[in-house]
């Protein structure tokens, strides 16, 4: 959530920002800022009947002492009528402030001012490359061929489960998958200095909208229901990413400055609906209603935001070099971000039998905007302060992409497929057979 004070000193400042991302949010700024300056007359005119209450009555209390009765009956009768137009101003102010915040809940992040300004991901400059396309002697196959020629994945049963959009990795599949998610939590816990953590795979409403996932994309969430009982529909969901309950761990509280740096890491499942997603329901593993991933959260204070960003961008790039996988980083422009970013950096791997790049990480700092959604706050030693911190959240990496890009880069020409030295612990083999 942006800080209303910094719109109301810099409002044009924060409209050009906003317009900056091409949605149309900066023409909201004028009508949040009428409403936030009503909210603030109705406050001032409440306070000062509550002042106008106090004098009065401790001028019952001198009159009851004098033993004027009368006069001090008729000042309890304005106090009371005073306490009446009270309430009916404090009702105004809720309602006032529930349209002024209805408001500032849906206005997005602002972006970083070295962000690029464009409109789409074709105005997404590069930022650096990795590694050589693969180059085959032979014609490479697509991962959905290979994934039904050695048996990894069983689309038509995973379908027959739970409709289109979800994968049954069978055999060797099913143990890469597991290799991979182990090794991503093992390199970043030990190499890399996270705790790993293990939340829970359902979450409240305020955890979604704490990381800026509601009310915005509550189209794309999968709400739950207990049992039969209605009435509990769309008061927990799936998470879309362990992003979700990770960063909301420390929500409310006021963390101690000596707390600071925190890194988490966390393998979950992630369930998207994405309605109206083109594609969802075609065949192989790019785009699917539930895939797994290993999600990287970093809380820091705002002075160390950007370096700690490109800290875990190198986080994980190591993952794909290690796997000796070709990649780009390209930085998101501001018409490309999503909501909550204050600047994005995407790693896009290469998959050869797709002939494109497939997005596996975007790494961006939030700033203090999903901390100010979940009344996040660390005390500063030096003053005394409660301040905001930095929230960080980045893939380290999302599946089944990953998977999709490792088959394909590393398939052979008699069928198999080789496993990069990294994972052969895991898998206890160096290559899926043909």
């Amino acid at each position: 959530m942006l800080d209303i004070k910094l719109i109301r000193d810099q409002p044009d400042w924060v409209r050009s920002r906003l317009a900056s991302r091409g949605a149309g949010d900066d023409a909201k700024v004028d009508e949040l800022l009428a409403l936030d300056e009503e909210r603030r007359r109705l406050l001032a005119e409440t306070e000062n009947l509550k002042s106008t209450r106090n004098r009065v009555s401790k001028e019952i209390g001198a009159l009851m002492g004098q033993k004027k009765l009368a006069e001090a009956e008729a000042r309890k009768a304005e106090t009371r009528q005073i306490g009446e137009q009270i309430a009916a101003l404090d009702k105004q102010v809720a309602e006032v402030e529930a349209k002024r915040d209805a408001i500032l809940i849906r206005l997005p992040n602002l972006p970083h001012a070295s962000v690029p300004v464009g409109a789409t991901a074709a105005d997404n400059p590069e930022v650096r490359a990795w590694g050589e396309k693969p180059q085959f002697a032979f014609a490479p196959l697509a991962h959905d061929r290979l994934c039904e020629k050695l048996g990894l994945v069983d689309f038509k049963r995973g379908a027959k489960l739970s409709g289109s959009g979800f994968l049954l990795y069978t055999g060797w599949g099913a143990r890469l998958e597991r290799a991979l998610i182990q090794f991503l939590l093992d390199l970043h816990v030990h190499a890399h200095g996270y705790t790993e953590v293990s939340p829970p795979f359902i979450v409240s409403r305020d955890v979604m909208t704490g990381v800026g996932q509601f009310p915005k994309f509550e189209d794309q969430a999968y709400a739950v229901q207990e049992g039969l009982d209605g009435s509990t529909l769309g008061k927990l969901y799936l998470l879309p990413t362990a992003e979700a309950p990770v960063a909301n761990i420390h929500r409310e509280e006021i963390l101690k400055e000596t707390q600071l740096p925190i890194y988490y890491a966390a393998y979950s499942p992630c369930f998207r609906a994405e309605a109206g997603a083109a594609g969802v329901g075609t065949r192989g593993m790019i785009r699917v209603h539930q895939f797994d991933k290993v999600e990287l959260i970093k809380i820091v204070k705002p002075e160390d935001g950007y370096a700690e960003h490109e800290k875990m961008l190198a986080n994980a790039e190591k993952v794909l070099q290690l796997l000796g996988l070709h990649y780009r980083v390209v930085l998101l422009c501001t018409g490309d971000m999503g909501f909550a970013s204050a600047k994005t950096y995407d790693l896009e791997v290469w998959a050869p039998g797709q002939g494109s790049y497939l997005e596996v990480s975007s790494v961006s700092n939030c700033e203090d905007f999903q901390a100010r959604r979940m009344n996040l706050r660390f005390k500063r030693e030096a003053d005394g302060q409660n301040v905001f911190p930095h929230l960080l959240n980045g893939s380290g990496t999302a599946l089944a992409r990953l998977f999709v890009a490792l088959i394909e880069t590393y398939q052979q020409a008699d069928g198999s497929v080789a496993i990069p030295e990294p994972l052969r612990p895991y898998l206890r083999a160096d290559r899926i057979p043909a």
